[in-house]
């Protein structure tokens, strides 16, 4: 196996998986997806979804920590192309944006759907709409964006969708900051997993997205997600279909310390995990004034995370070429 390419964009040789139902479409049929429905939305009483658990009654129309109340609000539902190649394809994928978020990260770049509440309240009917139009469209899958804290209506969606047709595979993609216990109620639900794996160190996740149990949460639920769908497998025509990919990205002076969180993903997951390694990090929100967040990365901190890649051995996954915008990915195999 060769090391990472550093430049251009290298296909990534899929890994021939018979096509396969989603999964939610098989506990549906064995009649265990309206059971999984009703033991979430139980969890919006008190709120316990995220690990923040911070007790309010969502149901009742108040806001818990993520911003948001029962309902499903969403930013926008598109077609997204740049998105990780077997995630993406030539068709897109399809990402619905959800308001609100479980972490307070001072650079998001997404911080006025995360921090500010943009978006619009749907119906569970209105979210099952979306994700069928986005079908129409002809993407591979549902990428659903920062979906922790609104799970609940996210999967009564799926029990309206279904029996219209809906058959696209689900992809959860996430800051990385979940509760196992939630994750448990998901088993079967998530197709793949994309999250994030930001920090090794809980100063670092405290200075940059408050949270300074990031570090434990966020390793317990990789290692729960990695129980559930284990690796990323591809279908005949290089898209996923099952498993996880992990997103790792590169910030300034290292505080996203890069050498452990992947020391971390090869030794407990080994050598088959896939890795994004992100190079796109700019000051965002409020990080233009929070050294040494306001600034880009530099080149030779990005070299020393591909440096580092190379060393752990990691069969599959993606760098990113800043210079190459129209597709910045490139691949190792």
């Amino acid at each position: 196996m060769s090391g990472p390419e550093r430049t251009g964009s290298a296909p990534v040789e899929p890994r021939p998986l018979a096509d396969e139902l989603p999964g939610y479409l098989l506990l549906h049929r064995r009649g265990e997806l309206a059971e999984r429905s009703r033991r979430l939305d139980a969890l919006l009483g008190s709120c316990a979804l995220c690990p923040r658990r911070c007790g309010v009654d969502r149901t009742a129309g108040e806001k818990g920590a993520c911003g948001t109340t029962a309902g499903p609000v969403i930013a926008a539902a598109s077609v997204h192309p740049w998105e990780e190649p077997p995630l993406s394809g030539e068709r897109g994928s399809g990402a619905i944006f959800f308001s609100g978020c479980t972490m307070s990260c001072v650079f998001c770049q997404n911080f006025p759907i995360s921090q500010l509440g943009v978006g619009r309240e749907l119906t569970p009917e209105g979210l099952a709409g979306e994700m069928l139009k986005l079908q129409r469209r002809g993407v591979h899958n549902l990428n659903l964006v920062t979906a922790t804290h609104q799970m609940p209506a996210v999967v009564r969606a799926l029990l309206v969708a279904i029996p219209m047709g809906l058959r696209l595979p689900i992809v959860y993609n996430t800051s990385g900051y979940e509760a196992v216990e939630t994750l448990r109620l998901l088993e079967g639900i998530v197709d793949v997993f994309l999250p994030d794996m930001k920090y090794s160190s809980p100063e670092a996740a405290l200075y940059c997205s408050g949270r300074r149990d990031y570090v434990a949460v966020n390793r317990a639920a990789l290692l729960e997600m990695w129980r559930q769908v284990g690796p990323l497998r591809l279908g005949l025509d290089g898209i996923a279909r099952r498993g996880m990919l992990v997103r790792h990205m590169v910030l300034p002076e290292d505080l996203s310390g890069t050498a452990e969180c992947l020391g971390f993903l090869g030794e407990e997951m080994g050598e088959s995990v896939w890795v994004s390694l992100l190079s796109q990090y700019f000051p965002a929100h409020k990080a233009h004034g929070m050294p040494p967040l306001d600034r880009r990365i530099l080149g030779r901190e990005y070299e020393a995370a591909l440096d580092a890649l190379e060393g752990m051995g990691i069969e599959n996954g993606f760098v990113q070429d800043a210079e190459c915008e129209d597709d910045p990915w490139g691949g190792w195999a």
